[in-house]
């Protein structure tokens, strides 16, 4: 199977998220494997991801709780598809890295697939890795006899013990190997789960940088991707939507995985990571305190991604539902299970208030009563307000935005004054925007360094296998 055939090898380069660009094409230059699916040639030097044919010998190569559904609908930023329905199993455990799970879920789901979140544990609720509650849609037994498209192991430690300790998970996979069909993991998913159910033989591996010394030398290769047969395997969070495009390819083909990359604004080599003006200090002399508001509608990419990147960093994030429940549906059908109500959020002050994109949650975020009052007084006690994708625009209707810069989703744009379209963060005194999708691990490390510095930043995005920009 020629799989992930629009990415470049280079085993050695830095490791970093890139998106495709349709418009130019790949300079053929050292590379093993270019594409029809293109990235500009500044990119070329910077793509570490490599594609193995089966056939080909071995080289040696240098508490917020979340309930995942099959979504229903669409956000508008999903692309619409006629292709035949793929069946995707995601197990989860005990430990599971957040990201990973929800980024493939999401970037899956948005290509068309019917993905099942299954537990190997005894509940459907387990805590992942850094204190998100996932609920699985069913339990890993009712997937035994079924035949799925995809298996897709998140990592995450102990999640990826748990997941090896599954008998039933075993089996499953066992079976998908011998069957020909995909599968796959990500981060510690590689060394502590397929490795020792013996899925790995003679087959070129990756997985996270810290793991990497319990791969077999001869097998193993330092890259965000590796395409081995049947088998795909990634490193960590921040190469998460890399690993989610790679198998969407393999499933849909190359023009859904190239149509999905642009709408998620995967960053291009020549983006600006981010620009700031006006600039003051953030610093506190304590922990800071930060409140994600979440609404039905809002978009589970943005919302997991930044709490865990801040709780990583040691913020101590509080996300609040503005629904009569703490329970909301997010874009692409994951149920969230807020630590509180908004009102019960209300009686704290924060240092910084985060609303995550969606565009109907956007819309039911600008609705809340309370958060308008919230948002007038943090704006009013010059403290900081953030917003991604399509929720910039909740800060202009409420005349939060009056003389400051930002940006925000491409579409939304043109409502706002004082644009600053480039940068995938723009940072304005107390105030941090960005577009959104892709573009959160960037505005979510963003905070991080204004909160305690670059080092601290640069420590987070080593552990998420994220390239942090030079400054």
């Amino acid at each position: 199977m020629e799989t992930l055939s629009f990415l470049v090898v280079k085993p050695a380069a830095p490791t970093r998220l890139y998106g495709p660009r349709l418009s130019q094409m790949v300079a053929s230059s050292s590379s093993t494997s270019v594409s029809s699916l293109s990235f500009p040639p500044s990119m070329e030097s910077q793509l570490p991801i490599t594609r193995a044919k089966r056939s080909s010998k071995p080289t040696k190569a240098a508490p917020l709780a979340i309930r995942t559904a099959p979504a229903t609908t669409m956000d508008d930023t999903n692309a619409a598809t006629s292709v035949s329905t793929k069946k995707v199993l995601v197990p989860i455990g005990f430990g599971t890295e957040e990201m990973e799970a929800v980024i493939l879920v999401d970037v899956l789901r948005r290509a068309g697939a019917e993905v099942t979140v299954a537990s190997v544990e005894p509940q459907l609720e387990v805590q992942a890795s850094s204190g998100t509650r996932l609920v699985a849609d069913a339990s890993i037994s009712t997937c035994s006899n079924q035949v799925f498209d995809l298996v897709a192991l998140p990592g995450g430690m102990p999640g990826s013990a748990r997941l090896r300790d599954c008998e039933i998970l075993k089996n499953i996979t066992s079976k998908q190997a011998e069957e020909k069909r995909l599968y796959g993991g990500i981060s510690t998913a590689p060394a502590v789960t397929l490795l020792p159910w013996g899925l790995l033989k003679r087959k070129r591996t990756t997985c996270h940088p810290a793991f990497f010394d319990k791969l077999p030398t001869f097998w193993a290769v330092k890259s965000n991707i590796q395409v081995s047969g049947e088998l795909t395997t990634s490193q960590g969070p921040g190469t998460s939507f890399l690993f989610a495009l790679s198998l969407v390819e393999q499933l849909f083909g190359e023009s859904m995985a190239k149509e999905i990359g642009e709408l998620l604004f995967l960053p291009f080599a020549d983006d600006k990571p981010k620009e700031e003006f006006n600039k003051i200090s953030w610093a506190v002399d304590r922990t800071p305190q930060v409140l994600v508001p979440v609404a039905n509608g809002s978009e589970e990419i943005e919302v997991v991604t930044i709490v865990d990147i801040l709780r990583r960093a040691k913020v101590d994030v509080v996300v609040a539902s503005v629904e009569r429940s703490t329970k909301v549906l997010a874009s692409q059908g994951v149920k969230i299970v807020a630590d509180k109500l908004i009102g019960d959020a209300a009686v704290s002050i924060y240092d910084l208030i985060i609303l995550p994109g969606g565009v109907a949650g956007a819309e039911r975020l600008q609705k809340s009563r309370i958060l308008k009052k919230l948002l007038r007084e943090q704006d009013a006690a010059g403290r900081i307000c953030g917003a991604v994708c399509s929720s910039p625009k909740v800060l202009h209707k409420h005349g939060l935005l009056k003389e400051k810069k930002a940006t925000a989703h491409p579409s939304f744009l043109k409502e706002l004054t004082n644009v600053v379209d480039g940068p995938k963060v723009v940072i304005d005194g107390n105030l941090i925007t960005s577009r959104g999708l892709a573009t959160v691990s960037d505005f979510a490390l963003a905070i991080v360094s204004k909160f305690f510095g670059d080092a601290r930043a640069r420590s987070v995005a080593e552990g998420l296998v994220f390239e942090y920009p030079r400054s």
